[in-house]
């Protein structure tokens, strides 16, 4: 790897586990990534695509299982381990990672809970997948809302004007579920069950809501087109319908007594992680810079001996290492901290997607011309960067959240 940690804390296990994932990420990850970037968003998830291929072979090196304990199966790393892991796998390709990420989401719920019937649903089946063929979703998104369904802990979460459009009714001993999330669930085309957030009291607002794991492969449950889109590509995205499908009782497991603390939590989780994936997109992005200067002649000498560019470039490696500091803090801190101080995961993922977007732009700029073409990897990159200030929560709106928060933290004189 071209760069240097300035972290005393790595033990060798981390450098490890960074080592296999960065090679893994480059020789796999990457050219699967440019390829299916060719492609129709309905021909990357056919059967035999490279990125079915990509998927088992990430299955089988357990990289589904980053977020589950030894415990259950899983990798089981500790908090600066799952940084790592996430980062290098995004360095290779951030819609990969982000596929992976929310592959384990109803899987991870459920060890959150620990019932021995979650457990056998929903973690066993997963963590011995060695295909992709079991796979989750974050069910959260809808046609008319997006970043606010993320708005925990604003007074708008609980304003009856506003609520989640996927309802569950209590019928006897199941829920019903009728509604439509969509085009930007992640893994929504193909994914074999969801973590799903629908809303059950709407007098409450977006604080009426529910969490569920539903069997996306029943009756009752359709898919629409996956979503053509600028970037990331190789993250299969796209609508999922209800139409009285059904979930067990025992299956929602958040209420409306514990869905505004649930989604903040998650939140909390997944937006420390975006963080985490911006940080390898941008040293990515850094590393294909360095090298274009180092072989680029303009001006009758080597593109990196002009001050200019030096500058850039060390204005980008600013940038990335702060990122990097600063995500890592917040992973390894809410990892650790229950309930989790959600304005810092807010800020880790509004500031590295927002430094990636930065580097990738510099680093097309350094490319010239060359930099627009389909054959350099870099416009790739930088249209995978754009994405990441609007999913997850746009950094607009997420900003207005933690900015709420902060305020309520200042004592009142």
């Amino acid at each position: 790897m071209p760069y240097k940690e300035l972290n005393l804390e790595l033990t060798e296990e981390h450098e490890l586990l960074k080592k296999e994932v960065h090679k893994f990420a480059v020789e796999v990850l990457r050219p699967a990534s440019i390829e299916l970037d060719k492609m129709s968003a309905e021909d990357v998830i056919k059967k035999g695509s490279p990125y079915w291929e990509c998927m088992a072979q990430a299955y089988r090196n357990n990289y589904h299982t980053v977020l589950i304990s030894d415990e259950y199966g899983g990798l089981g790393l500790d908090p600066l381990g799952v940084h790592i892991c996430w980062e290098e796998l995004a360095y290779g390709s951030v819609g990969f990672a982000v596929s992976l990420g929310c592959s384990c989401f109803s899987a991870f719920y459920a060890t959150m809970f620990c019932e021995d019937y979650l457990i056998d649903r929903f973690v066993v089946p997963f963590v011995n997948c060695k295909d992709g063929s079991v796979m989750s979703c974050w069910a959260i998104t809808e046609p008319t809302h997006g970043s606010d369904n993320l708005m925990a802990g604003s007074p708008f979460f609980r304003d009856p004007c506003a609520f989640q459009e996927v309802r569950a009714v209590k019928k006897g001993g199941k829920w019903v579920i009728k509604g439509q999330k969509s085009a930007w669930v992640s893994n929504g085309p193909i994914a074999s069950d969801a973590a799903l957030f629908v809303n059950i009291d709407p007098s409450l607002g977006f604080a009426g809501g529910g969490i569920a794991l539903v069997d996306l492969n029943q009756p009752g449950v359709s898919r629409g087109k996956p979503l053509n889109k600028m970037g990331q590509r190789e993250l299969p995205q796209g609508e999922i319908f209800f139409d009285d499908a059904i979930c067990p009782e025992e299956y929602m497991i958040v209420d409306p007594e514990s869905y505004e603390s649930m989604t903040e939590l998650t939140l909390g989780h997944a937006n420390a992680t975006m963080g985490a994936y911006f940080t390898g997109v941008a040293q990515a992005a850094y590393d294909m810079a360095i090298q274009y200067s180092l072989e680029r002649v303009q001006g009758g000498k080597g593109l990196c001996h002009h001050q200019l560019v030096q500058r850039k470039l060390f204005d980008m490696f600013i940038g990335i290492e702060t990122a990097r500091s600063f995500s890592r803090s917040a992973m390894v801190f809410n990892m650790n901290t229950t309930p989790p101080l959600v304005q810092y995961s807010i800020a880790s993922k509004v500031y590295c997607t927002e430094v990636a977007f930065k580097v990738t732009s510099e680093t097309l700029q350094l490319f010239g011309g060359h930099g627009l073409t389909k054959d350099a990897p870099i416009e790739k990159l930088f249209r995978d960067a754009r994405a990441g200030m609007i999913e997850d929560g746009s950094n607009d709106s997420l900003s207005i959240a933690a900015a709420e928060m902060l305020l309520r933290e200042v004592p009142r004189l």
